[in-house]
């Protein structure tokens, strides 16, 4: 039995409650790992897991196993950076999830500076505007926008996001331009609604100026879950947006998107790196949260919080 296998097939079917989901995270049958997880059981000469037909629970002695054996993982993890100079350099796989409009604009083009930087750190990266299990998908890190309601993860604030609202040219020829953001509620006007993950459906947006402060919901006859998706129903005329600065930026200089309301302020939308608390944060996810900070500062510093 390779004992590093053993407790790291034993610490991932803790992490997603199933033999069947562990096998798939760490591309081994279901068979190896069970074979794994019994094998450590009987060198230990104590049961770490109850299995039933329907699901797996750690034990008491189980429990406890499994916070020396994630500290243990992430110690060797970093241990093998620091043999030499030439190993010093963080190494191994990073899985990570971000939003598909960050992506594509922001982290993916500096992607080749960081692999300057760090040439032996693997990236799998989700793209996507989904909820992530990062415990059952074990995934290492997420990059989100908007306040996060799960309160068990460890949340890094990383960015405020500076947002406005625009319309594409083709829009505003049609419908009109709407001088006041209560116009958007009429029947005369239409935005593109985004889903939001958390809830599966749109969600107001705050605006005020020096007198008021407005929610505006506005009527729509589409609705999309991905940012990309978004910003090109916006492009083609299908209603107004409520973008990111630096999802709008280009296209305003090009003259594909028209801001709106500019005597309006939007709240800022953090962005945030979040982790699960029960795991050491190793070399590589440290300096991927650096570099992702670093990267921010220059698209969306944070900006000191004030009362709206």
């Amino acid at each position: 039995m390779d004992r590093f296998d053993a407790m790291q097939a034993f610490a991932r079917v803790v992490e997603a409650g199933s033999f069947t989901k562990a096998a798939e995270t760490l591309h081994m049958s279901k068979t190896t790992v069970t074979q794994l997880v019994q094998q450590l059981e009987a060198r230990l000469r104590v049961k770490l897991l109850n299995r039933t037909t329907r699901k797996v629970n750690v034990t008491a002695d189980g429990a406890i196993f499994y916070e020396r054996v994630i500290s243990l993982l992430a110690d060797l993890d970093d241990a093998e950076t620091a043999l030499s100079g030439a190993s010093a350099l963080p190494r191994g796989r990073l899985r990570v999830d971000v939003p598909s409009p960050l992506a594509r604009l922001i982290l993916i083009p500096a992607l080749p500076d960081f692999h300057r930087r760090y040439p032996d750190i693997q990236i799998d990266m989700g793209v996507s505007d989904r909820i992530v299990d990062i415990i059952d998908e074990n995934v290492d890190c997420v990059v989100r926008g908007g306040e996060l309601l799960d309160q068990s993860l460890i949340a890094r604030r990383v960015a405020d996001l500076q947002l406005g609202v625009f319309a594409a040219p083709s829009y505003l020829a049609r419908a009109g331009t709407p001088t006041h953001p209560l116009q958007l509620e009429d029947s005369d006007h239409r935005v593109v609604a985004f889903l939001w993950a958390r809830t599966g459906r749109p969600v107001p947006y705050a605006l005020h100026n020096a007198s008021q402060r407005l929610l505006i919901k506005g009527q729509h006859v589409l609705a999309v879950d991905d940012g990309n998706a978004y910003l090109a129903a916006g492009l083609a005329g299908m209603g107004v947006l409520w973008l990111p600065r630096y999802m709008s930026d280009a296209h305003v200089a090009r003259g594909e998107l028209l801001p709106l309301f500019e005597d309006w302020q939007l709240e800022p939308m953090p962005l945030y790196v979040a982790y699960p608390p029960n795991r050491h944060v190793s070399l590589k996810l440290r300096v991927f949260i650096d570099w992702i900070i670093e990267l921010m500062v220059q698209h969306a510093p944070i900006i000191a919080r004030r009362d709206y």
